[in-house]
């Protein structure tokens, strides 16, 4: 399955441990599903429920454990795992972070950043290549969610992505409340970063929440925290519609990995993004009448 057959309404929510058990005796209304593989490789109830899950549902994985930006290198035996839960699954799309998480033999938690230099473009491509190369499928980078720049980069970040595209054929993961929240971080125009952002390379978009806290670098000031905690902000909503205006009805997955709420509040998220495309693919029907 493609995720252009995933359907032009469809929003999906990311499927936690919390409700999995539910998901398996309910079968909510639901169009896909999207999972960390990191949550079931060492879980074996889990993933017997997941492979029931998936017998009825399109599943999507995002890997948050394939630290393609560590400079020591992918942690192959894990990569091993995730490439057979995916040989297992079939998922539809596969997707990681633009980050490094993972340093020799340690694992943190957190998704680390990178200058956007020649360097990191080197390492990269050649990781994402590898990563590539042992799913036998594209792999889609999502962009992160950013707190400062680095001064020597010598390339924006989306600069950074679009050349990344370009040597390794990998898609792109576009998170659109990550460049709301990175674009009032550090100060740039989201809506032009998204119209930068190579649209045919595009294959999923996110939505999620964050936390706004004292910025102690600025009195008075805030920063945003991408904690996935909270519902979808208001701003963040707008820019989802400029992003569905430019890149058209791709798969959305709604994201709450923190303090998470009831399945019918992922739902009822879900179903506004729907009602977005909606209203956009009607209004390009209107103007195709029109024209």
């Amino acid at each position: 399955m493609t995720s252009a057959q995933i359907g032009a309404y469809s929003t999906g929510v990311g499927l936690r441990l919390a409700h999995l058990a539910e998901v398996v005796a309910d079968r909510p209304p639901v169009p896909w599903f999207e999972i960390h593989p990191e949550n079931f490789l060492g879980n074996p109830h889990a993933s017997e429920l997941l492979d029931e899950v998936a017998e009825h549902y399109p599943i999507s994985m995002h890997t948050v454990g394939v630290s393609v930006g560590s400079a020591s290198g992918i942690d192959r035996a894990h990569l091993k795992r995730v490439v057979a839960l995916v040989d297992r699954v079939k998922p539809f799309l596969v997707s990681g972070h633009l980050a490094w998480s993972t340093h020799e033999d340690a694992y943190l938690n957190d998704l680390l950043p990178l200058p956007y230099d020649d360097e990191s473009l080197h390492l990269l491509s050649t990781h994402i290549s590898e990563v590539q190369d042992a799913l036998g499928r594209q792999f889609l980078i999502e962009n992160p969610s950013s707190y400062v720049a680095f001064t020597h980069s010598t390339m924006s970040e989306v600069e950074f992505l679009g050349e990344l595209v370009a040597r390794t054929g990998c898609g792109l993961l576009c998170d659109v409340s990550n460049i709301y929240l990175s674009a009032h971080n550090v100060a740039f125009d989201p809506q032009r970063y998204i119209e930068a952002l190579p649209a045919n390379a595009i294959g999923e978009l996110h939505l999620g929440g964050f936390t706004a806290e004292a910025d102690e670098a600025d009195a008075g000031g805030t920063v945003l925290i991408d904690t996935h905690a909270a519902a979808v902000c208001e701003p963040a909503w707008t820019l989802y519609t400029h992003a569905v205006r430019s890149f058209g009805s791709i798969p959305t997955l709604i994201e709450w990995d923190n303090e998470i709420p009831a399945l019918p509040v992922l739902i009822a998220e879900a179903r506004r993004a729907d009602a977005i495309k909606t209203a956009f693919l009607a209004q390009e029907e209107r103007c195709d009448a029109v024209g």
